[in-house]
């Protein structure tokens, strides 16, 4: 029989590759949003190479730059987390002159994004629809609490309540205990991921159809849409999700389990994988018990389990536990703190945590892009600008002159 050739080294890690323009370079992005969620998506574009210019109002900038404490010198920690590799331009768009501006960032931009409520954008000459007629290749993404169709469309969009509206509150903190908001903004996160999708699918669309197109966010959509296996579970059985705090409802044990010196999350998510962990932590009889050999029966007889794991788990503290379990393949770990979560060598090794100097702040550090690509790598090209910064550079890309700009700025257009 022939002998067979070695096998292929496997390819590079994605975080290897080298510096590059990025591979959204080229594009440009009119960013009219505020706040988190239009913020968010505009710097996944930026992150990615794309030319982002963020419109603020030139007396009081994006709301975020006064959501402090805490502040990193003279600027928000908020809006410095969200807004890197952006130019600032600071306009009036509620005067026609600085209408008039954006009007001429969109005809030269593929994208544009706001998160105005629903029928401000048009009330400032701003709509897709008014934007389109300038230029009919333009990407709008509008993002909203409930969308612009539907009886809720007018109403206000905040985190929470899309959160508490679209049931995540609901399954969201300990059994018996109160419904608890997730520690982070996950609608508004969530949005800002499913406007950023959705706006590259409609860039894919118009390479074939020359004709850019209105992308429609909702934090309250986004919400539905992340229920998934609770909704499927919802549809089968006609039984209502509750609450399991750290648990999982249909997976056993598969939650945070205290140990000696604090809490341990394990996830034992098939039962090859409990046959290892059972006697691992000092309860080998229990592997081969009718009570839980399988999941379902786990999840039958999760009351009684539970407090057995933690009666062994008790033996030892959570990062002992956790080397030991990860040794024989069963995934488990601490529960970190943020700053233990941002040291992690993992983290570390995936490039997650990065860093620019900021004109006042000093050296900014801040959550890195997730994106890892073989032949592109995510960029901190520029930090989170000051209000206004850029505004000279642009208005002279769009074709004002020196004499103008300073015209527009003791008008108090821009700044």
């Amino acid at each position: 029989m022939d002998a067979q050739p070695p096998p292929l080294p496997p390819p590079p890690p994605p975080q290897s590759a080298p510096p590059t323009p990025g591979p959204l370079a080229g594009l440009r992005v009119l960013d009219l949003s505020r706040i988190l969620s239009g913020p968010f998506a505009t710097m996944i574009f930026a992150d990615l190479g794309a030319d982002v210019i963020k419109v603020e109002n030139p007396t009081t900038g994006d709301d975020t730059r006064q959501w402090a404490p805490p502040f990193q010198g003279d600027q928000s920690a908020y809006f410095l987390a969200v807004n890197r590799n952006k130019r600032g331009l600071a306009v009036d768009l509620k005067t026609d002159a600085g209408r008039a501006i954006a009007e001429r960032l969109a005809e030269q931009s593929d994208v544009v994004i706001e998160n105005f409520r629903p029928g401000t954008a048009s009330r400032l000459g701003l709509g897709y629809d008014q934007l389109r007629a300038l230029n009919p290749r333009l990407i709008y993404a509008s993002i909203s609490g409930f969308g612009h169709t539907g009886p809720y469309s007018s109403e206000p969009g905040y985190d929470a309540i899309a959160q508490a509206l679209g049931g995540l509150m609901s399954v969201t903190g300990e059994a018996g205990g109160e419904p608890v908001r997730v520690g982070n903004s996950a609608a508004d996160i969530g949005a800002a991921m499913w406007a950023a999708i959705g706006i590259l699918a409609a860039l894919h669309a118009r390479q074939a159809s020359g004709q850019g197109e209105w992308v429609d966010i909702s934090l309250l959509d986004g919400q539905i849409a992340w229920l998934t296996y609770l909704a499927g579970g919802y549809f089968a059985t006609g039984e209502v999700p509750r609450r399991y705090g750290s648990a999982h409802p249909s997976i056993v044990p598969y939650q945070a389990l205290r140990t000696a010196d604090g809490h341990l999350m394990v996830a034992v998510g098939n039962d090859t994988l409990w046959q290892r962990f059972a006697p691992l932590v000092g309860l080998g009889a229990l592997a081969g018990d009718p009570r839980f050999a399988t999941n379902p029966q786990r999840v039958v007889n999760r009351a009684t389990l539970i407090p057995l794991i933690e009666a062994a788990l008790a033996a030892r503290p959570s990062a002992e536990w956790a080397e030991l379990l990860s040794g024989v393949g069963v995934p488990a770990g601490v529960i970190n703190t943020i700053d233990a979560a941002l040291e992690h060598p993992q983290v570390q090794a995936r490039d997650m945590v990065v860093s620019a100097e900021h004109p006042t702040a000093g050296t900014v550090r801040m959550a890195a892009c997730p994106i890892k690509l073989t032949r592109h790598t995510a960029t901190v090209r520029l930090p989170p600008p000051t209000l206004g910064q850029h505004t000279d550079q642009v208005l002279a890309e769009l074709g004002y002159s020196a004499v103008e700009t300073a015209a527009l700025r003791r008008s108090g257009v821009v700044r």
